[in-house]
């Protein structure tokens, strides 16, 4: 809706990067609580963060080319043609996950009870993330005739087509993501094992971000088994699988434990 917020002689304000910074703050203050709360400094917090954000931009990139690769390899000048768009959400969840795993190791922090944390923070950088896209016009959704409908009308904005009601898919992935943060906080004190809260929160958007896909509106991102499914479905169904047999996993050692 409002992809400029507003300009200072040459230096605008997106939206979606404003949006984006408001989450790694929140982010940031919720992850400095916990590790100041276990004797670490705030240089531990940027670092991880540092390291996040690399991870989050290169594997987002990665599987945005990947899922056109033809394209790039035939003009590979369009790899660095507007860095600051194109990114595949799950492309950055896979991507920061074994880099995640490493740097908990290497500061000899429980690997499961950090991805509990990282799960909330990494949430609420994603459902801000998801206003930003709203906010901008991206992964809008198709055309409808329902009272549901967004109209897009500035001229900067992604969406496609503008002046026509689209389906909000941005702010469905934005509410779905806001739920898994209250049911996340709800579980912390009250969770069976460690990993509980970054596993519901894997299978949580995937079942969300399935269903939405089915209303999106940029379709040029692909499909695979024939247009059965997205790429993200497609994606979103790994993860659900996976995240659920970790659980089982998880759920059951630390019985045996108990």
């Amino acid at each position: 809706m409002y992809p400029e917020i507003f300009s200072i002689g040459s230096l605008t304000i997106q939206g979606y990067g404003l949006m984006i910074f408001i989450g790694v703050i929140v982010a940031y203050l919720f992850m400095a609580a916990h590790f100041k709360s276990k004797g670490f400094t705030s240089e531990t917090v940027s670092e991880l963060f540092l390291w996040c954000f690399f991870t989050v931009f290169i594997g987002g990139k990665l599987f945005y080319w990947l899922e056109d690769p033809g394209k790039y390899l035939g003009k590979p000048a369009l790899l660095l043609e507007d860095p600051g768009n194109g990114f595949v959400f799950y492309g950055s969840f896979l991507a920061t996950i074994p880099v995640l795993i490493w740097w908990f190791r290497k500061k000899q922090l429980p690997v499961w009870e950090m991805f509990d944390l990282v799960g909330i923070a990494g949430a609420f950088v994603h459902a801000f993330g998801k206003l930003g896209c709203f906010m901008a016009g991206c992964c809008h959704g198709k055309v409808c005739n329902a009272s549901v409908g967004i109209v897009f009308t500035n001229p900067n904005s992604h969406a496609d087509p503008l002046n026509t009601p689209l389906y909000p898919t941005q702010l469905w992935d934005a509410g779905i993501l806001f739920t898994a943060i209250g049911l996340m906080f709800f579980l912390k004190p009250r969770k069976w094992f460690q990993g509980q809260l970054f596993l519901l929160y894997g299978m949580f958007y995937a079942v969300g971000r399935f269903i939405t896909e089915k209303y999106r509106g940029d379709e040029e991102r692909g499909f695979v088994f024939n247009g059965l499914l997205s790429h993200s479905q497609a994606i979103a169904l790994a993860v659900f699988a996976v995240c659920a047999v970790v659980a089982v996993y998880r759920f059951k050692t630390e019985r045996i434990r108990r």
